[in-house]
């Protein structure tokens, strides 16, 4: 079968470097792909591993993101601030947020899990405000600081939209062993609430679709590079005779 191919320069070239950035784009995408999926599984090895100290957490910094943690010392139910939330089904709750001082004498901000509307006054869940010394263990968590959009927080009723670690420390005159929350797992409380347990490992992880879309553009403008150069009589298959 005969060939023949007169490229037009300009064009090539354009559609040269164009095709190299696509593909690139795509490639950066799977590099992007393996990354998410090797810190997935580290978050999941991270969650079901022996807890920490509180003294091994401070000491790896962030990589502590997502290990569990056991903790020694007592609340001040005092000082309890409450994040606004939805449960099953859009049904608005409160995470109850506390200080907690452990036997060393450092602070960290305690996700002591979800109560509905109705229980948010401490009074109507007195079982629930563990006194003195105890033990917990939670996820430790840095949470992403409030948006552009998050309203500001009631402090008149304690009550924020996002989990403002520093401004609710600040609120308190707290000083924080660290800028994390400690999200207590799903050990009952006395009286059944707060409930803990609330950890959410949810990663957005749409790479492989990413990568699918830049290849898919590569092709794209490699085929229409071709259509335009037959249209032009510039690429022709078959007898040329």
């Amino acid at each position: 079968m005969s060939f023949s191919f007169r490229p037009l320069p300009a064009l090539t070239i354009a559609c040269a470097i164009l095709l190299a950035a696509l593909v690139a784009l795509g490639i950066w995408q799977l590099d992007r792909l393996r990354w998410k999926l090797d810190l997935i599984a580290e978050v999941k090895r991270n969650m079901v591993s022996e807890p920490l100290t509180l003294s091994q957490a401070l000491a790896i910094g962030q990589a502590a993101q997502y290990h569990r943690v056991r903790l020694f010392g007592s609340f001040d139910n005092a000082k309890e601030a409450y994040v606004y939330g939805t449960g099953l089904q859009g049904a608005p709750v409160f995470h109850v947020i506390v200080p907690f001082t452990t036997t060393t004498g450092k602070t960290l901000l305690i996700d002591r899990g979800i109560v509905p509307r109705d229980l948010r006054d401490p009074a109507t869940r007195t079982r629930g405000l563990v006194q003195g010394e105890t033990m917990l263990v939670g996820v430790w968590r840095a949470p992403d600081p409030p948006g552009t959009f998050t309203p500001s927080p009631d402090l008149a009723h304690r009550i924020w939209y996002s989990r403002d670690v520093d401004g609710i420390a600040r609120v308190d005159q707290e000083q924080l062993a660290a800028r994390v929350l400690v999200e207590a797992d799903a050990t009952p409380n006395p009286g059944g609430w707060p409930k803990g347990g609330q950890t959410e490992v949810n990663f957005r992880n749409e790479h492989l679709q990413y990568a699918i879309t830049w290849f898919l553009m590569a092709a794209g403008l490699v085929g229409v590079y071709l259509a335009y150069h037959v249209s032009q009589g510039r690429l022709r298959f078959g007898n040329l005779s």
